[in-house]
């Protein structure tokens, strides 16, 4: 480790000819460093352009951790695939919310504090009922979660500990429920109420399937998928949604009006929508004989592969061998259909063929949590609602982080401007 003095950027400003030492913190400079780079007296500084922000980050966090290169994802310190295997996920999500695993009787309380929260107000009923039959379950869920400030006035009281804590209980319990509730208007189905004697996984499973029966009793081997699908989706670092909840929470806006920022970052289709674009992309292919011509196509440039390779992991995701053993799981139970058929019968292909495999386009998490969803009968319009279940644990734990960060304010990223200047107005009979 360098000692302290050492630890600068040392940058020459070619316009002036000056030399500027700046600090290195945690390999990073602050881009409010480069204000010092001036060329007059009124001269404001230089700003960094980073569009997408691809190489710049917003805050200091100590939730989550993605290697891209290793090919590592942790929460708090502990292995994804550790958690997969020996956790379930209201224990990681009190991991990440709480910042430390819970005891024996810290997880029973946690557990059942959320259980006891999964009913919503009968309003909601009503106003989920004001949807089109056929309108998107996430746009559904988008607005009920954003509803849910209107009933709980007082989250707006963000500073206040207790309120918090609420807040977050309520957000987890009540986020399957709605969610469920969203399935069932789509499909024109009463909405069924949760089952507090089933887990919480089970309880969602439940308010989804449930039909004529008195109970509902889901298959053991299914609610452990579930759940394991949801460890694994819980945080993935700054995400887009992630971001949006954080840029909207800096406004100390209540924390219902937050996650639905994150919910409104899933609607497009390069974020929360991938795993649907992957269904719709074997129902393209519709057959196991396509599926050496649609390879020979993405080859050739002339088709889009979807649920391949990762825009962070350089060399494996660590969630795809976890989730490729759940999905051989549920398939044991629910059968293989024909499009998972096609979907296996391109993964093969896909981890041996030279292009793939030169390209590093490796099957991804999205495209295992498709294959999930379509053998649980889930419609591709789902695939969203039920990323945001479990990511709303990751969501709840960044916002908590932010409120407490005395670093963090309102967001208001610069600019550089790239239009007219002084223009004089002229009136519409002169132009």
């Amino acid at each position: 480790m360098p000692s302290e003095p050492d630890r600068r950027l040392t940058v020459i400003d070619q316009r002036t000819g000056r030399s500027y030492e700046l600090p290195i913190e945690d390999d990073s400079i602050r881009a409010g460093a480069l204000r010092r780079l001036t060329v007059s007296e009124e001269d404001t500084g230089l700003v960094s352009y980073d569009p997408a922000w691809s190489n710049t980050a917003s805050c200091r966090s100590a939730i989550t951790h993605v290697d891209g290169e290793r090919g590592s994802l942790q929460y708090r310190g502990y292995p994804v695939e550790q958690l997969a295997e020996h956790s379930t996920y209201l224990e990681v999500a009190y991991l990440l919310i709480n910042g430390a695993m819970p005891t024996a009787a810290q997880l029973e309380e946690w557990v059942e504090l959320i259980t006891i929260h999964t009913f919503v107000h009968e309003n909601i009923k009503g106003f989920m009922e004001g949807f089109r039959h056929d309108a998107q379950p996430l746009g559904m869920l988008l607005g009920s979660v954003g509803a849910l400030s209107t009933f709980y006035p007082e989250a707006s009281e963000v500073d206040d500990p207790r309120s918090r804590e609420i807040q977050a209980i309520r957000l987890l319990a009540k986020m399957p429920t709605l969610a469920a509730f969203a399935y069932r208007h789509t499909h024109g189905q009463p909405y069924v109420y949760p089952d507090n004697e089933l887990s919480y996984t089970g309880n969602l499973l439940s308010m989804i399937y449930k039909m004529t029966e008195l109970r509902y009793e889901p298959d053991p081997r299914l609610e452990r998928a579930l759940d394991t699908l949801f460890v694994v989706h819980a945080d993935h670092e700054q995400t887009c949604s992630t971001t949006a909840v954080r840029c909207v929470g800096s406004t100390r806006v209540d924390p219902y009006s937050a996650l639905a920022a994150g919910i409104a970052a899933l609607y497009g289709p390069l974020h929360g929508r991938a795993a649907e674009a992957v269904l719709d992309m074997l129902a393209r292919i519709e057959t196991r004989d396509e599926v050496a011509p649609f390879v020979a196509a993405v080859a050739e440039g002339t088709e889009e592969l979807r649920g391949f390779g990762h825009n962070v992991y350089t060399s494996h995701d660590p969630r795809t061998p976890i989730l490729r053993r759940t999905a051989e799981e549920v398939f044991a139970v629910t059968g293989k259909s024909p499009l998972i058929e096609v979907a296996l019968e391109l993964e093969q292909i896909a981890l041996t063929d030279h292009y793939f495999v030169e390209c590093k386009l490796y099957p991804n998490v999205d495209f295992y949590s498709a294959l999930i969803y379509h053998a649980l009968g889930l419609p591709a319009s789902m695939f969203g609602v039920m990323l945001a279940i479990p990511r709303t644990s990751g969501w709840i734990a960044h916002w908590l982080e932010m409120i407490g960060d005395r670093e963090q304010r309102l967001w208001r990223p610069k600019q550089i401007y790239t239009g007219p200047r002084d223009l004089s107005y002229r009136p519409a009979s002169e132009r």
